[in-house]
Formats: C-alpha cells, sequence, structure tokens
C-alpha cells in the first residue's frame, strides 16, 4: 500500500469516527466533498454504489 493511499484510509477513518453518531447520507455526503468516489464510499460503509449515488443526487437536487 503506497504512503499516499494509506493516509487516505486513515483520514477517512478519522472521518468516521468523528461521523459515529450520523446517519449514512450525512456520511456519504462529507466523504464525497473530501473527494472519495461513489466505490470507495460505499466500501468503506459497506454499502451498495448504487445507495450512495442516490444518496448524492438527493443532496444536489436539494441544493438547486
Amino acid at each position: 500500500m503506497e504512503s499516499f493511499e494509506r493516509t487516505e484510509r486513515l483520514l477517512a477513518l478519522i472521518l468516521l469516527q468523528n461521523m459515529k453518531e450520523s446517519r449514512t447520507e450525512e456520511k456519504v455526503k462529507s466523504l464525497n466533498l473530501v473527494g472519495f468516489t461513489n466505490v470507495e464510499i460505499a466500501e468503506l460503509l459497506k454499502i451498495n454504489p448504487q445507495v450512495v449515488a442516490n444518496y448524492l443526487f438527493k443532496a444536489k437536487k436539494t441544493i438547486k
């Protein structure tokens, strides 16, 4: 594992620890904001990538 990848994973772990009580939708949005892809978010949260896409679509739709 490359040093950059390890750092990225550690940052994700810290972010998720700080959001332990948050809803999955909030975790998805936060991970997306820091640059994780839908697939990476799905792997971290142990959910389907399509669920991630739906959460992000819904979030973007409510912003408009």
